[in-house]
């Protein structure tokens, strides 16, 4: 997310100028596999993105066609900062694009959609059934007065129904707003108020390593003095269509398969000007106030169905598995509008990826036949810290291409697992860059060219993206400074709701750019790297050394599989640092191994930045879609009150 930076921008960290020196002299690649090349959606992206350039206007026009439209656009683009325009006049629906040219196509009855429970329950929805089921919720939604403009506010778990719940929403032009489904009762409140939900649809409970936790006491207390909620609409687990109706003891609640009752299979799809809002993402602010995402429903859709073909390489004979969950932006783009305008397979499982072992997720690889997965570098890091075991003992062959995005993947994460998890099919894992207010693939390493450990590659196709310092001026090659875009992407935020004074200092903090809140650095081959946040420093003794920068030093350690840095004060030096460290199987505990982890830091990246403690763990607090939670970590060592922790995976 972007940062809301006062004054100048900061400086470099003297940690980050040493990475950016290690990068430059780092020059080991993994090759772009021929045969994967062979079948890209772009072959050669040189020629893609000479186009681009040359012809940007024409070139998203040609991109546009992989969109169905109800209404012919009128102009591809109007641009003036901090506004921007995309697909002028056009008219379409995202489940037009999602569900019915597959159902009134080919593909109607092939699987959409599977979908396995932690507890081991399994359902499939052919492109057939999804559209039945998503135009039925529909038509009780309007039947509840549901109209478009409408928000609906979703704090559901990974489920069929949380992805048929998004879809109805979009059938009719209601504006979804996805809460992932743990946060507490005041971050849910607060969303509710904020985009002020006519209704919540929620599941009862959810699964987190094997135990059932409860969502409806959290909306209950949520709602219960917020008058404009006007339905709870609930998803009792276990319950089918045709089950005995339920009481609820509220007049506002309603069962999610009672209300669908008797309604129509078809639902004429709502017209959508191309700039209407599709949906709002609550991310955390530097204030602390959620920032309500805005994404608009034809840029967004003609950005995440490009990509998802043309970055992940999603094709309608694939089956795909994003590690991710519906409640964050990777869920949304990458779990549901795009693979679905792709007409892909989505495989999604309710559960963390090491839960009830390390091997449930290559067993279901096998079992299902995986093609293509999206993850995030810390699942990776997990994964290695198992060792190479558990992916060996399954058939993976047919995986042949892993996308990693979320924060940095460190370079022996990276190698680890192009030997570990597509070595079978002597397939690629390639890394990416984007961000919940961009929400598919601004950076990143394509199957056509090389990849780079420690380098997430270079701008996708259509992507003006640079490297300035605080000025705004372009810094020479391989100079770290801040990452900007110069010109927008369809798939761009508009605004944020209720808070337009906000979006626009991603567009001020450098007058005419987009400002990511990221330090990069770009090679002379121009190949980026993204080293961390902006904001994210800590003051040793005067140094500012960035978090990243020493837990990337720690990670490259042989006995180190994850790694989180946390500044603390100090009466002499203001911060000083504390690592807690994750090893690798099979790493012994010697009474050496702390300071061994000391050494390497201090030889990597100088005395300041060595960590005045080290404390090994056997896990690292986490989200759901896979970040560190350092707040967390700082708190519970300051002995404070770390707030809300519902976003935790366990």
């Amino acid at each position: 997310m972007a940062p809301e930076l006062e004054g100048k921008l900061p400086d470099l960290t003297e940690a980050q100028r040493a990475a950016i020196s290690a990068l430059s002299k780092d020059d080991a690649v993994i090759a772009a596999p021929v045969w994967l090349a062979q079948r890209a959606h772009v072959p050669n992206d040189a020629i893609e993105r000479q186009f681009a350039s040359q012809d940007p206007d024409g070139f998203w026009r040609e991109k546009a066609k992989l969109v169905d439209w109800m209404k012919p656009f009128e102009q591809v683009t109007r641009f003036e900062p901090p506004r921007h325009e995309w697909f002028v006049g056009g008219k379409l629906n995202a489940t037009v694009n999602c569900i019915d040219r597959h159902v009134f196509g080919d593909r109607r009855l092939k699987a959409a959609l599977i979908w396995v429970g932690e507890d081991g329950e399994e359902h499939t929805y052919t492109y057939n059934r999804l559209y039945r089921e998503v135009n039925r919720f529909a038509n009780a939604l309007k039947k509840l007065g549901v109209r478009k403009g409408d928000r609906v506010l979703l704090y559901m778990p990974l489920t069929p129904e949380g992805i048929i719940s998004m879809l109805a929403c979009a059938r009719i032009g209601a504006i979804h707003s996805v809460v992932f489904a743990g946060m507490g009762t005041q971050a849910l409140r607060s969303r509710i108020e904020d985009c002020a939900a006519k209704v919540v649809v929620c599941s009862d409970y959810t699964y987190r390593r094997g135990k059932k936790v409860p969502l409806k006491p959290t909306v209950d207390e949520a709602v219960r003095d917020l008058y404009g909620v006007e339905h709870v609409i609930v998803h009792r687990r276990g319950s089918r269509p045709g089950d005995a109706p339920f009481t609820f003891e509220s007049e506002r609640e309603h069962d999610f398969y009672d209300i669908q009752d008797g309604h129509a299979i078809h639902c004429p799809p709502e017209p959508m000007d191309s700039e209407d809002p599709l949906f709002i993402l609550y991310t955390s602010g530097t204030t602390g106030k959620p920032k309500g995402v805005v994404h608009t429903t034809g840029g967004y859709l003609v950005g995440t169905t490009y990509l998802a073909r043309a970055y992940y390489q999603i094709t309608d004979s694939d089956i795909y598995w994003s590690t991710s969950d519906i409640g964050w932006i990777v869920g949304h783009s990458f779990i549901v509008y795009g693979p679905l305008s792709a007409g892909a397979t989505i495989f999604t499982r309710e559960g963390v990826p090491d839960y009830p072992s390390p091997d449930v997720t290559w067993e279901l690889c096998e079992r299902y036949g995986v093609n293509v997965m999206f993850t995030a570098p810390t699942a990776v890091r997990m994964w290695m810290s198992h060792g190479g075991d558990a992916p060996s003992r399954y058939d993976l062959q047919k995986l042949r291409l892993i996308a990693c995005a979320g924060e940095p993947l460190n370079p022996e994460a990276h190698r680890w697992a192009q030997a570990n998890l597509v070595g079978q099919s002597k397939g690629m894992v390639v890394d990416n860059w984007w961000q919940t207010e961009i929400a598919a693939p601004v950076l990143g390493t394509l199957p056509t060219f090389d990849a780079r450990p420690g380098k997430v590659g270079k701008p996708v196709p259509g992507a003006d993206v640079a490297v300035v310092d605080a000025a705004g001026k372009p810094v020479s090659d391989g100079e770290g400074g801040l990452l900007v875009i110069r010109k927008p992407l369809p798939y761009m935020l508009r605004t944020i709701w209720n808070d337009h004074a906000r979006y626009e200092k991603y567009w001020s903090q450098i007058p005419g750019v987009y400002t990511a809140g990221d330090i990069a650095v770009r090679d002379r081959d121009g190949y980026f790297a993204v080293l961390g946040r902006a904001d994210d420093v800590m003051n040793v003794a005067g140094h500012r050394i960035g978090t990243a920068d020493v837990e990337s030093a720690l990670l490259r350690h042989p006995a180190v599989a994850e790694s989180a840095v946390i500044g603390l004060p100090d009466p002499v030096k203001g911060e000083k640092i504390k690592a807690f460290v994750v090893l690798r199987k099979g790493v012994p505990q010697g009474p050496g191994l702390v300071a061994s982890l000391k050494d390497h830091v201090r030889q990597d990246l100088g005395p300041i930045a060595t960590p005045a403690d080290v404390e090994l763990r056997a896990s690292l607090p986490k989200t759901r879609s896979g970040k560190i939670m350092r707040r967390l970590l700082k708190a519970v060592e300051m002995g404070q009150d770390p707030g809300d922790v519902s976003t935790m995976a366990d």
